[in-house]
């Protein structure tokens, strides 16, 4: 079946670079129109908004802390403005935190980490939703991570962060669905992005991401791509009731 998005509007988090790009890339080249959000690359942002407009497809940049309520009213009203609508909301924004064991991490650490991943996907959904009930079909997909299924140590702050973004989803996916909208989440493993490289430098010891390639499903490390097509397909109408559910992209590994 042939994914279209024609018609569609979507708004990606964290969309400058990483999985985000890959994301926003995928859903424009399925027919989609994106509002690009990011934090502070405006050039990485340009260059995401130019290869969409490549793909023929309408693409603004956003700037805006998805933890910051005022950040995001502002930037929701301007892509309603902008673009008419907002039919799919992906939250992927994120950051790492220090890998400090929960004695030794800082508290303000602690809080900005669970409030970009907790709170912001919160603060968008609120704001989003009222729109997409008008939509027909609306589309929720939170980026989490495979770190939900072990929470291991030294990870306490990105763990928590993520395990309240995985509750979000699941309450969303109850609330919504007599509306139409559809709320799944997503869960990349060690992934090739800047993120994945530092992770994999302080957890493995490796220079370069690609070291793990041999021990990993499949013999490489997971790609944006990878999880892209999997956001794809969920908010798509080859998908037609998945709701409520969490798919893991790790390679069975």
């Amino acid at each position: 079946m042939e994914i279209s998005l024609a018609g569609r509007v979507a708004l990606v988090t964290g969309a400058s670079r990483g999985i985000g790009r890959a994301v926003a890339l995928s859903l424009a080249e399925a027919g989609a129109d994106i509002a690009v959000n990011y934090r502070r690359d405006a050039d990485a942002a340009k260059e995401t908004v130019d290869a969409i407009k490549a793909l023929g497809r309408k693409a603004v940049a956003y700037s805006a802390s998805v933890e910051n309520w005022d950040d995001d009213v502002g930037m929701v009203e301007l892509v309603l403005a902008d673009f008419g609508g907002i039919d799919i909301l992906v939250n992927n924004a994120g950051i790492a935190s220090r890998g400090k064991s929960v004695v030794d991490t800082d508290p303000l650490e602690m809080e900005r980490v669970v409030r970009v991943h907790a709170f912001g996907p919160h603060y968008l959904s609120k704001l989003v939703i009222p729109h997409m009930r008008e939509r027909g079909r609306g589309d929720i997909v939170m980026i989490s991570s495979v770190a939900t299924l072990f929470h291991s140590a030294n990870g306490g702050p990105y763990n928590m962060g993520k395990a309240a973004m995985e509750a979000l989803a699941l309450t969303l996916a109850k609330e919504e669905r007599a509306h139409g909208i559809r709320t799944n989440i997503v869960a990349p493993s060690l992934t090739v992005t800047e993120m994945g490289q530092r992770l994999s430098r302080a957890t493995s010891g490796v220079a370069d991401i690609h070291e793990l390639d041999a021990r990993s499903p499949f013999g490489r490390v997971s790609t944006p791509e990878d999880v892209a097509a999997v956001v794809t397909f969920l908010v798509s109408s080859a998908n037609p009731y998945v709701n409520g559910q969490k798919v893991n992209v790790n390679g069975g590994g």
